[in-house]
């Protein structure tokens, strides 16, 4: 719980944001359409400092860094809450994204190198709520600070949370490390963090106006390049900062694999459903949070189920047939309209949670089945980075579907059939995950299942 509050205190700051960025405009006197660079800098730090994470962590201890992360995170805090100017909200957002980048992945360590294997599975379940709660509560929270108090208190809330962590995290997490951690491989993280700040930039910034054709095309360019050359720096370094060799070990490369077509769908929902109910549902921000919040309570349900289900059926049926029902279930967002049964709607969005909880749920378990104790540090790191890259595709892919589909129609705003063809697309994208999931073998993750112990015979504890 420790650990899912710090994630929770990460995800709710970056979503959370977006809803005051017309008063921190007017607060500044700057153009609305670029505070953009707010959330876009935090992004960017992100993609820089999550690959080192791991290395961090087996050098100084998983304790002193993930201590440290939270306190750098709530530094960042202080310094966006004083801002009073656009580049210096940048600054601060840089400061607060370092302080992410190492909360997310060490949080994450901290638990498989605390929990047994056999209780992963619920631990996950734990750790999962942050990643689905965080986007659906930010939007409608951050509209209630801005209209009640002032658009500071979004970033000085986390003030006390993470001052009671750090005292969590001393009091109660063990300080592990590697004895003999691998070189560093400052090479690597140049040539990662280039490639991934640069592809990070152009998917946030594509097609939306922010930046001219040109820019994002060059950091595209450039993202692509900096990419090939990581690819033949990993190959002939041994323990590179990304390792592509853990993609080796089945049960990583479906986590991964098929995680991230899920992640797609998953990361365009937050994007999409807000500006259907507000643009084309005529909501306020309040209203539609409201009903997006739907989805968080479906997440919550699931918790005790998903040990259940795994230790049921296996990792490889449940992967399968449950990316298929939360692919159907996103695309079901289609259906929406303004005479729509309000109780179906809520009834989809509460199923949606639930069984996309549950996939991330197990994929999250998954990755980590048949990795090695020694490079627990090196999955972690690969597998935050790969999350962030994939969600922050989502949002890019359901930009670039709704855009091509408005100007398909010759429109020059989007309307509610329009919203329906884009929530069409990313389920698509989302139920790829099943045709991936089909590469895993049928006794994958038993260990973690518990479907080791009840075939032989033994009671399995829960």
């Amino acid at each position: 719980m420790i650990v899912a509050s710090a994630l929770f205190m990460q995800n709710l700051d970056s979503t959370v944001i977006a809803t005051a960025l017309p008063s921190m405009a007017r607060a500044f006197g700057e153009d609305p359409l670029r505070m953009n660079v707010a959330l876009t800098s935090y992004l960017l730090a992100l993609a820089v400092f999550i690959p080192a994470s791991g290395w961090v962590a087996d050098r100084f201890g998983t304790r002193t860094v993930f201590r440290a992360a939270i306190a750098v995170f709530v530094f960042g805090s202080i310094l966006c809450g004083r801002a009073n100017s656009l580049e210096f909200l940048v600054f601060a957002r840089v400061v607060q994204g370092m302080g992410g980048a190492m909360m997310v992945p060490v949080g994450r360590l901290v638990l498989l190198r605390a929990t047994p294997k056999d209780q992963l599975v619920s631990a996950m379940a734990w750790l999962t709520m942050p990643a689905l709660i965080g986007p659906v509560v930010g939007p409608p929270l951050g509209g209630f600070i801005v209209d009640n108090a002032s658009w500071r208190w979004i970033f000085d809330i986390n003030i006390p949370v993470g001052l009671l962590g750090i005292v969590l995290v001393t009091r109660f997490i063990e300080d592990v490390r590697d004895p003999d951690p691998a070189p560093f491989d400052g090479a690597g993280l140049l040539l990662s963090g280039v490639a991934l700040a640069s592809l990070i930039f152009a998917f946030e910034t594509a097609g939306r106006g922010a930046v001219p054709r040109g820019v994002w095309v060059a950091a595209f360019a450039v993202g692509l390049g900096a990419s090939l050359l990581y690819a033949v720096h990993a190959r002939r370094r041994r323990r590179p900062i990304l390792d592509f060799a853990l993609l080796r070990i089945p049960t990583f490369m479906v986590a991964v694999g098929a995680g991230n077509l899920f992640r797609i769908g998953v990361g365009a929902v937050p994007f999409l459903l807000p500006m259907l109910l507000q643009l084309g549902f005529g909501l306020s921000a309040t209203e539609s949070g409201a009903i997006t919040f739907a989805s968080a309570a479906g997440a919550f349900v699931m918790k005790p189920a998903a040990r259940t289900l795994l230790r049921r059926f296996g990792f490889r049926r449940v992967l399968v047939a449950n990316a298929v029902v939360a692919a159907a279930l996103i695309a079901a967002s289609a259906l929406f309209h303004p005479g729509f049964p309000m109780v179906a709607m809520y009834a989809i969005l509460l199923a949606g949670g639930f069984f996309r909880s549950l996939q991330f749920t197990a994929y999250n378990a998954l990755a980590y089945a048949d990795i090695p104790p020694r490079r627990m540090g090196d999955a972690t790191s690969f597998y935050a980075t790969a999350q962030q890259v994939s969600l922050t595709l989502g949002v890019a892919v359901a930009a670039a579907a709704l855009e091509i589909i408005v100007h398909a129609n010759g429109r020059s705003a989007p309307v509610i059939p329009d919203f329906a063809g884009a929530f069409l697309v990313v389920g698509a994208i989302s139920m790829l995950a099943a045709v991936v999931g089909l590469r895993l073998p049928a006794d994958a993750g038993s260990e973690l299942s518990g479907q080791a112990r009840s075939g032989s015979g033994r009671d399995t504890p829960q």
